[in-house]
């Protein structure tokens, strides 16, 4: 299960390195919802370990999955893609003023006006 929880780290580190390191705002976008999903996934995967049965009244002592944190990752995927849908409404908006999606020229032309 170490495994798991390496490869999620790297998914987040590369979400955090697109988001440090690329000047187009929509590739920023897209990094802050890879970092989304990575943390969707650490929490999924960290539930799924205290049981491996569906919550499920019976009769047999088996160990149940925690339905909380699926529930929580749940909202959490659909907020997350509001504010990307909304994250690209900004940039698309930006774009049409500015006529540009580098961050270092945006800042440039706001800072002319």
């Amino acid at each position: 299960m170490m495994i798991n929880r390496i490869l999620i780290l790297c998914l987040f580190l590369l979400g955090f390195y697109g988001l440090m390191v690329q000047k187009n705002l929509v590739k920023k976008v897209f990094a802050l919802s890879i970092q989304n999903s990575a943390v969707i996934l650490l929490f999924i995967v960290e539930g799924s370990r205290i049981g491996d049965h569906a919550p499920i009244l019976s009769e047999d002592r088996v160990r149940y999955v925690d339905p909380i944190p699926q529930a929580l990752m749940l909202t959490a995927i659909v907020v997350g893609i509001c504010v990307t849908a909304l994250a690209l409404a900004l940039v698309y908006r930006l774009y049409q003023k500015y006529e540009s999606l580098n961050v270092e020229e945006i800042q440039r032309k706001a800072n002319d006006e």
